[in-house]
């Protein structure tokens, strides 16, 4: 039974990155859960004395074994997950970090049953976790920017 306070879930720390490589986003298909099939961040919880930005790192490395560069923080979310079947009612308060991939080849792990870059042109066309297209689209947006001011 998930713990609440006034008939709402607690919400789980969790993490995540927004990883560019050239002009593609890191990705994993979820294997499992109320987003198997669809195409996600990776990212997951946050661990007894991790910080987010190490849960990020680890998330990204289990999930997709690729390695990030220097993360920036970008903003926390919260995502809320239903109940379904057996599975209480989950709210996740996610911390997402923006950067560059340092590796160019992903391979799915842990909980993902596919891992590769998207190019963001292609995005609107996969099945996404919700939220997930707004979020890449202004990740993606804030980069390009940032190049722009430094040429």
């Amino acid at each position: 039974m998930a713990v609440t306070v006034h008939g709402h879930p607690q919400p789980i720390a969790a993490a995540s990155a927004v990883l560019f490589h050239g002009d593609g986003v890191l990705l994993v298909e979820r294997a499992s859960g109320p987003g198997a099939g669809r195409w996600s961040l990776p990212g997951g919880h946050i661990e007894d004395g991790e910080t987010p930005e190490a849960a990020a790192r680890r998330e990204v490395f289990e999930e997709t074994a690729v390695a990030a560069g220097l993360l920036d923080p970008f903003g926390v979310y919260d995502v809320h997950i239903p109940a379904h079947g057996a599975v209480a009612e989950r709210l996740y308060r996610i911390t997402v970090f923006l950067g560059l991939a340092l590796d160019a080849n992903p391979i799915a792990g842990s909980d993902a049953s596919a891992a590769r870059f998207v190019e963001v042109g292609e995005l609107s066309s996969m099945p996404l976790t919700e939220g997930a297209l707004s979020l890449i689209r202004r990740a993606h947006a804030h980069v390009r920017a940032t190049i722009a001011r430094q040429a």
